[in-house]
């Protein structure tokens, strides 16, 4: 069932697009600017809500199924699953501050830019660990068996901004998803 794997890139493929999004409302801090905070609570929303309720639990379904496989991977694993719950809680501070910001609520500036920042380079640079080292050995070592094990135990949800039945509430961020498309290439 290689297309789970599959799945995953495409996954994380939409989350580097969303975190350039992202990177681009964190660069108005340093830039004097004010940076777009409902766009930036939508994006953190949609990464919390989506990718820490069903991505990341179907990546540690599959990551403790590979340290079975290969014992080599567990010190990888290990982190990555802790920074599965750290993203998620992270995600969820900042979603706070975010909306509280974007509702008019007044706090100092670097309150969210610390935070922001902290989530983007935190996030990006997961991405990168999984799709450098991990998702190569998922790749090569997990039979028909193993993706069938694994995708007895996933939880499905719908993708709420990129699936079919898109969720209304994120209109805004696929009209700058669309306009980011045609400015610059997607990065993770």
């Amino acid at each position: 069932m290689p297309e789970l794997l599959a799945l995953w890139h495409a996954e994380h493929a939409k989350f580097g697009r969303l975190l350039a999004i992202f990177e681009r409302e964190v660069e108005a801090f340093s830039e004097g600017g004010e940076p777009d905070y409902t766009l930036m609570a939508d994006i953190v929303e949609y990464l919390h809500g989506y990718g820490d309720t069903y991505h990341h639990p179907r990546e540690d379904i599959g990551f403790r199924r590979l340290v079975q496989k290969d014992p080599g991977s567990r010190q990888i694993v290990q982190r990555l699953l802790q920074e599965h719950r750290v993203i998620a809680e992270g995600g969820k501070a900042l979603l706070t501050r975010l909306q509280r910001q974007a509702s008019g609520e007044v706090m100092p500036r670097s309150t969210i830019e610390g935070a922001a920042a902290t989530y983007l380079v935190y996030y990006r640079h997961h991405l990168i660990k999984e799709e450098g080292e991990v998702l190569p050995r998922v790749g090569a070592c997990f039979t028909e068996a193993d993706w069938q094990a694994v995708a007895a135990e996933l939880a499905s949800g719908v993708d709420p901004l990129f699936g079919n039945e898109a969720d209304a509430r994120f209109a805004a961020l696929r009209k700058e998803i669309a306009r980011a498309a045609g400015s610059a290439p997607a990065q993770i």
